[in-house]
């Protein structure tokens, strides 16, 4: 069995190597298979995943998928080198990532970060999760296509432009919203099953996966 993380004390390995993780614009294009741009987060669905059979006998077509969706503000909040995640809709807290080396972190100074580097990312196979900015600022979002054989040099580190939001596909790896600085805040829908598949990037691969933070003009 599975021993929960503890996300806001993830006591990492010093010495982590560095994956970098290359920073592309969020487009249609760009995002086709991850999930898509959202610009009315009222009017974007929610994919439910049916609750997967246990053998040969098929899950009854008019259940398995009724848990529906929970929703809530998700909130980025840099302290010093430490970025925190909360979702207010699943009741999470996080240590989401670091702009210095987690063994040299200081959460007590005012600098900008210059780096995100990422210790962690999930999926969740119920259903789909949609983040919305509600503060209109710049963003970052790490994503990998699914399959459970995920490495570190298949995530690509998406840049929203804060115009848009992201509406995320079931089972597509991911690690919350970034803000580039200070606290952002974030509307976000997802499956009220919210069942999770982690990957731990600092105890599987002994490394972090690092990408520059954009300087926006």
């Amino acid at each position: 069995m599975n021993k929960p993380f503890d996300y806001l004390h993830p006591a990492l390995p010093v010495g982590l190597k560095r994956v970098r993780m290359p920073v592309v614009a969020a487009t249609a294009e760009s995002l086709k298979k991850y999930g898509v741009l959202v610009q009315d987060p009222e009017a974007q669905k929610i994919e439910i995943k049916r609750w997967p059979a246990e053998g040969w006998r098929p899950v009854d077509e008019d259940s398995g998928n009724e848990a529906g969706t929970t929703q809530g503000e998700f909130v980025s909040q840099w302290r010093g080198d430490i970025l925190y995640g909360r979702n207010e809709a699943v009741g999470g807290h996080y240590v989401l990532g670091y702009t210095q080396m987690p063994e040299k972190a200081d959460p007590n100074h005012q600098r900008k970060p210059t780096h995100i580097m990422l210790w962690h990312a999930n999926y969740h196979p119920d259903g789909g999760q949609l983040f919305f900015p509600i503060d209109k600022k710049p963003f970052l979002v790490p994503l990998a296509l699914p399959g459970d054989d995920v490495k570190p040099a298949h995530f690509v580190c998406f840049y929203f432009d804060g115009t848009q939001g992201l509406y995320i596909h079931p089972n597509v790896w991911h690690e919350g919203v970034f803000g580039l600085e200070g606290t952002q805040r974030f509307y976000d829908k997802q499956g009220a099953v919210h069942a999770r598949v982690s990957v731990d990037f600092a105890r599987e691969f002994g490394c972090l996966l690092d990408a520059t933070i954009p300087t926006v003009q």
